[in-house]
């Protein structure tokens, strides 16, 4: 197996998470009383249980990159996911970031944010591990 990181993110409630990511295409692979994980493709996303968790509140959040982020973003918008500045769930567009990576968000029904990132080098041929060591500043969404 293929040494990796995989975000550990909250879940208020397992059934409500499994039906919110399986309208992008994650399905479940394993569930038990005090963990879930959900897979898409290569993509794994694991949760716990937080009960008490207040959306607003929420500090969570992870990046997910991949291939052709327009495709995942369109799955979320065909989702109903909205495009919104407040509330949960919500999207916010696809942009080029000042780094060259083209980047979108989206804000699940916990208050955690996806940071949706295209996995492409930059017009001057660096690497995303390259981008990824040059300071920058994203532009996220506002609460």
């Amino acid at each position: 197996m293929t040494d990796r990181a995989v975000p550990n993110l909250p879940s208020r409630d397992f059934d409500a998470t499994i039906a919110f990511y399986g309208r992008f295409g994650f399905e479940p692979v394993h569930r038990e009383h005090a963990w879930l994980i959900l897979r898409r493709g290569a993509l794994e996303l694991e949760f716990f249980p937080y009960e008490e968790l207040v959306p607003e509140e929420s500090s969570f959040m992870c990046s997910i990159r991949v291939d052709d982020v327009d495709e995942l973003y369109r799955t979320v918008a065909e989702a109903g996911i909205g495009e919104a500045s407040v509330g949960f769930p919500r999207r916010h567009p696809v942009r080029t970031q000042p780094w060259g990576q083209r980047a979108g968000f989206l804000v699940d029904l916990d208050g955690t944010q996806l940071h949706l990132i295209e996995n492409t080098g930059s017009p001057d041929g660096q690497s995303d591990a390259d981008l990824t060591n040059r300071p920058r500043r994203a532009e996220a969404p506002s609460p």
